[in-house]
């Protein structure tokens, strides 16, 4: 839908601008213009001036500046197009009329919205009933109060393939289908998507109900199911609690980020409103834009776990690209075992206000994770390490910013290599160690196989990645069985880490995935390139990555088809365990280097010989491929 330049401008010149502004943040007469207290930033002396004459607001502060519009979609949070619909039925103005296209597309929307609102009510409903006993139990167990779950609309969804379908019989089937409440396989009948969960409604900016996120009671996966995307509902571009947290996060000047919803509803339950949370996935670069448009560091807090750490990993680099002066992250993790509901239930909400205090910019979070994962007792680890950093700089557009990174990860780096160079050759005294019967022996490596020789030394080579991304695009279906240690292996390659997130991402929000629907929903993004290439790819040589053979017959082909997919598990298996290997073998030589007793050199032998043993795994894969599937 578009409007006229003309039409618009007689929208603003029809709009008072500081009385639309004086809704919201008091204004004070401060002769021809008005004067405020910025919205968009904390200040105790106005800056914000609003001009009626000339339809605009700026601040002196931190340059926020524009018109009514601007005003309703950076401060209220609306869309553009809702932002002019509701000054225009202010203003007594009739708007234009859509094109077919799109009036066929807004009157989808308003259909679908009103299937999601009533199903929002429906569920709200079987929480009071008496087969909801066990919800509202575990509701009192995590301490949410009843004004709480009324506030977030918190409901039951009974244990039924057909139960809410019949509650909205008046709807159509398709549209119910559509709006994500029934699930459509092949010839089968429609039936309830949501069946035996705690039901959480997701809101758009302005509070209306587009989706929802369900928590299973009881054993079955997934734990926390989410609606599929729909015309109404977009996961990657969407965050939960943004309706409530926006207003607030104006004010405080704060935004913070939790994993969950039950996260986000027990802070907000504390007294910390504004807070969000992104939706199953790790946060998309659209998600990064709208905290930005609310807060210019907003923290992210995410659990202390190995889960929690990848998350804040990937977007710490998913973030690099998109940094801009003023824009950044904040990163605060959790203890061990804890997450924010543990933290304000045990410690109180001051407690979790001090761990946000205490949270890391972005490049000291960065410069700390590279360096605890880096080997830092010899050049060449340090070397890698430095490499490593620099290459994060390479990932950042803006060039001021990339510049100032440069020049923090150069002094950190030179301040703690520098230093402990220069204090050795001044002959600081070194601790006098037991000597060791194993003093100079070092065990003879066997020959390197050639996956061996593939992965390159003791890290893992992004080849073999590229091997396992190819078979995964043959076989999606093994994507989510082996999501968590795909995750592992997207944090951990620089190549394919975008390529391999936005698969699982995919994957995660489709009940059935087939390859070229997969390439097709890839097909938008910028690593399509990427896929096509490897799905294509053979030098590895692994049966998961071969093309079909004509000639094995329809039994044969499915029984390799089949055997394709184990190796393809065992192939992801062994990666990851590769990596569990290089995080012990990096421990290992850091505790040698201050140690060198007999019993950390016996360490070290044992983990060189198992180094060799998962070369050998992976190279068992390879050669099993010896025709095509």
């Amino acid at each position: 839908m578009s409007f006229s330049p003309a039409w618009l401008d007689e929208l603003r010149s029809r709009t008072l601008l500081s009385a639309l502004i004086g809704k919201s943040i008091k204004v004070t007469r401060a002769g021809r213009e008005w004067k405020a207290c910025c919205p968009f930033h904390h200040e105790k002396t106005p800056s914000f001036t609003i001009n009626d004459e000339k339809g605009f607001y700026h601040c002196f502060g931190c340059s926020a500046h524009g018109d009514a519009i601007r005003w309703m979609t950076d401060q209220r949070g609306l869309s553009f197009i809702d932002a002019v619909k509701e000054l225009a039925a202010a203003a007594g103005m009739e708007v234009p009329a859509m094109d077919r296209q799109s009036a066929a597309k807004a009157e989808r929307q308003a259909t679908l919205r009103d299937v999601t609102i009533a199903a929002d009510d429906w569920f709200q409903k079987q929480l009071l009933a008496p087969g909801a006993a066990s919800i509202r139990a575990y509701c009192d167990q995590r301490g949410l109060t009843a004004d709480t779950c009324r506030a977030f609309g918190i409901g039951y969804a009974p244990d039924s393939r057909s139960a809410l379908k019949a509650a909205l019989s008046s709807f159509p089937t398709p549209m119910l289908i559509d709006a994500g409440m029934l699930i459509s396989v092949d010839d089968k009948e429609p039936y309830d998507r949501f069946r035996g969960r705690l039901m959480i409604p997701i809101r758009d900016t302005r509070g209306r109900t587009i989706a929802f996120g369900g928590r299973i009671m009881g054993d079955g996966e997934p734990k926390y199911l989410n609606s599929p995307d729909t015309p109404l509902f977009d996961k990657g571009r969407t965050l939960y609690n943004l309706d409530k947290a926006a207003p607030v996060a104006r004010r405080t000047n704060r935004l913070i980020v939790v994993e969950g919803y039950m996260d986000a509803i027990a802070l907000v339950q504390a007294g910390l409103e504004e807070v969000v949370a992104p939706l199953g996935t790790a946060l998309t670069e659209h998600q990064l834009a709208l905290l930005w448009r609310y807060a210019p560091v907003p923290v992210l807090c995410f659990d202390g776990d190995a889960a929690g750490q990848r998350a804040a990993n990937r977007a710490a680099n998913r973030a690099l690209p998109l940094l801009q002066p003023g824009q950044s992250l904040a990163v605060a993790i959790l203890p061990l075992g804890i997450d924010p509901d543990d933290m304000v239930r045990q410690q109180g909400r001051d407690a979790f206000v001090g761990l946000l205090e205490q949270a890391e910019p972005l490049a000291t979070y960065l410069w700390r994770t590279t360096v605890e994962r880096g080997d830092t007792n010899t050049p060449e680890g340090r070397a890698a390490i430095k490499k490593a950093l620099m290459q994060l700089t390479d990932d950042i557009r803006d060039r001021d910013v990339a510049d100032q990174y440069r020049h923090f990860f150069q002094e950190r780096f030179d301040g703690l290599f520098m230093r402990r160079a220069s204090n050795q050759s001044m002959g600081v005294k070194q601790a006098r160690q037991p000597q060791s019967r194993f003093r100079g022996f070092r065990p003879p490596e066997p020959p390197p196989s050639a996956t061996a020789q593939a992965i390159g030394g003791n890290s893992i080579d992004d080849a073999i990645i590229g091997a396992i991304i190819g078979g995964l695009l043959r076989f999606p279906d093994r994507i989510i069985p082996n999501v968590e240690p795909l995750d592992r292996l997207s944090a951990a390659s620089r190549s394919y880490g975008a390529l391999l997130s936005r698969m699982i991402d995919t994957a995660s929000a489709k009940e059935t995935l087939e390859t070229e629907q997969l390439l097709s929903l890839l097909e938008s993004n910028s690593v399509y390139n990427s896929a096509v290439a490897l799905l294509r790819a053979d030098r590895m040589a692994f049966s998961f990555n071969q093309e079909p053979s004509d000639g094995a017959g329809r039994d044969g082909a499915q029984a390799r088809a089949d055997m394709a997919r184990k190796d393809l598990d065992a192939a992801i298996l062994a990666l990851t365990s590769w990596q569990d290997w290089e995080s012990a073998f990096n421990a290992a030589m850091a505790r040698y280097s201050q140690d060198l007793s007999s019993e950390s050199e016996a360490e070290l032998i044992r983990l060189r010989q198992q180094r060799h043993l998962l070369a050998e795994r992976l190279e068992a894969l390879r050669n099993v491929a010896s025709g095509p599937i």
